[in-house]
């Protein structure tokens, strides 16, 4: 009550304005909430320079208006929080951090209370969520809207992926996360009309005299089937509102206002909404290395068994459709097995073409060559027109079952499935509810045509990925995607993998897309270029898009690099890059630091390179003016490497360190 009674106090003397802040553990990285005439907001500082300016937050439901009228009733205290966890399958193995966690209470006018939101903040890192309280007797409520903004400051950069027409692209699947990037765009402009999809970089223009700019990520994460996913929408100024999913998303089907249930009585949790993420940099660095999608979420259930990751062959992408045959997949059976890679994906058609028995033969087949199969779905019951089968399998938990069964006893290990298009509650449930029945089965999954998982590496240990992003079977069906792919390659670390595990599905070594190799759309970068993408985009089930032939037509050097690439890392970290011009990031797996280096600018990247190991000798894998690739040993000099990449081409550096670099 003496707390409450010195807000009243001040919010007098203040005329109808209270204030409060939260730092990080290290000072720099500030929030300042308030509540002025009635409205809240909150504001983002890292030293002396503005990341947001006063951003609105607060919602509109079903059982009240929660955007004015309001005052900051209480402030919790600031407590520091830390936790270490392990995450085999996500950037590093073992995660660590250290925050700094407070909770501000807003009241409407009569007093009573609606809703708390809660920061998190740790060094570069600001988080925030909703929670709700039952009003009167309502114990549930739709969220019909937020007022969640984010105002930056004027002349910030953008580097955004516009979100697509629902019911659009190929059989209505759209959205799906898969426009091209655009790159130092001006704020203002709202992609297609319709904003722009979750991770959204920006590069802000400080006025303090320190880097001259910070790079800024938002995102989400903690969202399954409790809640809808969000997108953004320019204000036509320097601000972006938090957007729910459109009406006609999912056929029509469900509401895009998502649901929760409010607490009545102490054993209930709270109702918490998801976590708003703002990562903060005076470089790339702390964006792509971020963990803050895992360190606010926690496990759903447990994983039914310890699952094994790998290297996986993959004909559809370079022998399309007609691939999908008992003799065909037999062949990349064997491929995977003289490649000593761990899984085979069978793609669309294969219900019809191949048929169940005959999977089964295939698996058994495969089991003995050391291979073991994914296989592909289409998610599809009654929200769009994929055609493609396995059909009307997963949509509904009985006939989920049911398959999921016989893959048990046929010795499937995962799925790919696809065309969800749809950031609706049903949908998000539909993942989640995917993800558990999949899990009990002992089967992993990966989403393609589909939303950016949010935080479901740690939370669903059966998740391997998603594609959500313009992946590589744009490679196949257009040239002008391949004349930019290394434009594209630049920005994922630090925005669409810096988030969760990506499904690119690349690393192509053919010259052209199709089975002859002499025909079809012509690969613009080179063959280190697709050794180097295999580090520098993470999955730990790597989709790869080499083929049969490139065991005899490929380099060797290239093709034995690709048998031993590793796909789970112990540590990463940024180097150097500019999104749209070129990217500079070294992974870690064991004692072995993969460093790579890939280029989009028209200049030749020349830089010296300082390794994160004591090696005094590495691998170097390079291209010459030409894209001409070879491969030789390279004595290090003062712990750095001179490199020199072409446009298109790419740098690979492999080293072992008798210690590791901290």
């Amino acid at each position: 009550m003496r707390k409450l009674f010195i807000l009243s106090i001040f919010q007098i003397l203040c005329c109808a304005a209270t204030f409060a802040q939260i730092s990080s553990p290290d000072g720099k990285l500030r929030v300042s909430v308030k509540c002025q005439d009635g409205k809240p907001s909150y504001t983002v500082m890292y030293g002396n320079d503005i990341v947001l300016g006063q951003s609105s937050i607060g919602l509109k439901t079903s059982i009240g208006d929660f955007r004015s009228g309001l005052t900051l009733a209480e402030t919790s205290e600031v407590k520091s929080v830390t936790d270490n966890y392990s995450l085999p399958n996500a950037k590093k193995s073992n995660i660590s951090y250290t925050a700094n966690e407070c909770t501000f209470a807003f009241a409407n006018a009569d007093g009573s209370k609606a809703f708390d939101v809660e920061f998190h903040v740790d060094n570069n890192n600001v988080a925030f969520r909703y929670i709700m309280h039952a009003q009167k007797d309502r114990l549930a409520c739709l969220v019909e809207e937020e007022a969640t903004s984010y105002i930056l400051p004027e002349g910030t950069k953008t580097f955004l992926c516009p979100q697509m027409t629902p019911q659009t692209g190929f059989a209505r699947t759209a959205p799906s996360y898969e426009t091209f990037y655009e790159y130092d765009a001006e704020m203002g402009k709202n992609g297609q009309g319709r904003g722009y999809v979750f991770p959204a970089l920006f590069k802000v223009k400080t006025s303090s005299s320190g880097a001259g700019e910070l790079w800024v990520l938002l995102s989400e994460t903690n969202v399954g089937g409790n809640y809808c996913a969000s997108r953004i929408e320019s204000d036509g100024k320097n601000g972006y509102v938090l957007k729910y999913p459109e009406d006609t998303e999912f056929g029509g089907v469900g509401t895009a206002s998502p649901g929760i249930m409010l607490p009545n009585s102490p054993l209930q949790p709270a109702a918490a909404l998801p976590w708003r993420t703002i990562t903060v940099g005076t470089t790339l660095a702390p964006l792509a290395e971020t963990t803050i999608q895992w360190d606010l979420v926690k496990p759903q259930y447990k994983a039914s068994q310890e699952y094994k990751y790998g290297r996986s062959a993959w004909s559809w992408i370079i022998r399309m459709d007609t691939s999908c045959n008992y003799d065909e997949q037999k062949e990349y059976v064997d491929f995977a097995s003289a490649m000593g890679w761990e899984y085979l994906l069978i793609d669309a058609w294969w219900d019809a073409n191949i048929g169940y028995e005959r999977i089964e033969e295939l698996a058994r087949y495969a089991k003995t060559k050391g291979v073991e199969l994914f296989l592909w779905y289409n998610s599809n019951g009654y929200w769009n027109d994929a055609m493609q089968g396995p059909r009307g399998k997963m949509h509904r938990m009985i006939t989920r079952r049911e398959e999921m069964a016989w893959m048990k006893k046929a010795g499937i290990k995962g799925i790919k499935v696809d065309f969800v298009g749809s950031d609706k509650q049903q949908s998000m449930q539909m993942y989640e509810d995917i993800l558990a029945d999949a899990n009990d089965y002992g089967i992993m999954v990966i989403f393609h045509g589909c939303t950016i998982p949010r935080g479901w590496e740690r939370m669903y240990p059966n998740f391997v990925s998603c594609e959500a992003v313009r992946a590589s079977e744009n490679l196949s069906f257009g040239q002008y995607d391949n004349d930019v792919e290394a434009l594209a390659a630049t920005i994922h670390p630090v925005c669409r993998n810096a988030i969760g595990n990506m499904d690119f599905g690349g690393s192509a070594l053919n010259k052209f897309y199709s089975t002859d190799n002499k025909n079809g759309k012509i690969r613009c970068t080179s063959d280190v270029y697709a050794l180097a993408t295999a580090i520098l985009f993470q999955t730990p089930v790597q989709n790869f898009a080499l083929a049969p032939n490139n065991l005899t037509d490929a380099p060797a050097w290239a093709v034995d690099f690709m048998k031993s690439v590793p796909v789970t890392w112990d540590d990463m970290k940024f180097i150097d890059g500019y999104p749209g011009k070129y990217v500079i990031l070294a992974r870690r797996t064991g004692d072995k630091w993969y460093v790579v280096a890939v280029n989009a600018a028209d200049q030749p990247l020349v830089r010296d390179v300082t390794l994160p190991t004591d090696a005094q000798t590495v691998t170097v894998y390079s291209d010459d003016k030409n894209l001409q690739g070879s491969v030789k040993q390279v004595k290090v000099k003062k712990n750095k490497v001179r490199i020199n990449v072409p446009k298109n081409g790419a740098v690979v550096i492999l080293s072992r360190c008798a210690k590791l670099f901290i």
